[in-house]
């Protein structure tokens, strides 16, 4: 009788533990209680200033509404590093766990996301896609009527040409240096030689597709003689400006670029959108989907004012101008001008 007794309480206290380890660790997500979890996939495309910015600034826009809304979001954060393969690989496995919604960072990433869920009823949302249209992820920046829509960091490259010519008005010859394979690059080369050629002024073109590449494209445009150097929201001379910026500062040349992440890895200046406003307008849009049930076919594309000029302090001084004569300089044709120093990340 004892021995069943004995047994009678060993099974009972099994069950209570069970049970309570099943209300520890169940439910909608580890310490969600009974809040509603949303799980996002979001996928970035090569480690750098700009689209590393972007997603924690996606992630902090999500986690600041989740605590308004008393939801939760999960996040399963993935960076492809530039590899197809992995790319698809990391997106087959978002549609196999059943994520609510993907974003995708970059437009090999969004391009990616859009071909694999044509099939598969998963909301999309990108950001720090240049040309949405001319990529083929919209035909219609007022709405794709499909299951995709995001933000874009559009470069009005005309008025980067013209801080360009207002630091250097009698200049000559330009350098270009950009990833033939970038889409970033593809219009806003296309409208920088097309600005140099009003003007009668000659471009040199250099281009790289990873970092060692790219330094032997900026030792090139050294010897070309150039004094400025334009590259557009690039992510592949992006990951690289680290590793070349002192060699275009040693020799003179002042990096115009398309966002203010490479002056803090050693440009000149970055003018554009602000990155992570990019990625806060992004994340809003991704909760919007998700808790208001908002269908992304009828959400605008989101493009931004590209009127900051962020000046590298350093840079501006080894090449032997004053910041604040630089700033009054560039002040009439910006929104805002910001001073930077160099640093590996924000």
């Amino acid at each position: 009788m004892k021995n069943i007794i004995r047994k009678t309480i060993t099974v009972a206290l099994c069950i209570m533990l069970v049970v309570s380890f099943a209300a520890c660790g169940g439910g909608s997500g580890s310490g969600s209680g009974d809040k509603k979890v949303y799980k996002i996939g979001i996928c970035n495309y090569v480690p750098n200033a700009s689209l590393d910015q972007i997603e924690d600034n996606i992630v902090k826009a999500l986690d600041e509404i989740a605590a308004q809304k008393g939801v939760v979001f999960e996040y399963d954060r993935q960076n492809c590093n530039a590899d197809a393969n992995v790319l698809n690989q990391i997106i087959a496995n978002f549609i196999a766990n059943e994520v609510d919604l993907m974003i995708g960072i970059a437009t090999p990433v969004a391009l990616a996301m859009q071909a694999a869920t044509e099939d598969v009823d998963i909301p999309v949302v990108f950001s720090a896609v240049s040309d949405p249209v001319g990529c083929g992820l919209t035909d219609d920046m007022n709405g794709s009527g499909t299951n995709i829509t995001g933000t874009s960091d559009y470069l009005d490259t005309n008025s980067v040409f013209d801080l360009i010519f207002a630091m250097y008005p009698d200049i000559d010859k330009v350098g270009f240096l950009y990833d033939l394979g970038q889409d970033a690059s593809t219009q806003a080369i296309a409208d920088a030689r097309a600005y140099l050629e009003a003007r009668g002024v000659e471009s040199v073109e250099r281009t790289g597709t990873n970092v060692d590449e790219v330094m032997l494209a900026a030792e090139a445009l050294a010897r070309d003689g150039v004094k400025v150097v334009f590259t557009p929201q690039d992510n592949t001379i992006m990951s690289a400006e680290l590793s070349i910026y002192e060699t275009l500062a040693d020799a003179g040349i002042a990096h115009f670029t398309g966002a203010d992440s490479f002056a803090l890895n050693g440009a000149f200046l970055g003018y554009g959108v602000d990155y992570a406003n990019l990625g806060k307008m992004a994340g809003e849009m991704a909760a919007d989907i998700l808790l208001n049930e908002k269908d992304p076919g009828t959400v605008p594309v989101m493009t931004f004012d590209n009127g900051t000029a962020t000046v590298n302090t350093e840079i501006c001084e080894k090449l032997g101008f004053n910041y604040d004569d630089i700033a009054g300089l560039f002040g009439p044709l910006c929104q805002e001008v910001k001073p930077i120093q160099t640093a590996e990340s924000f």
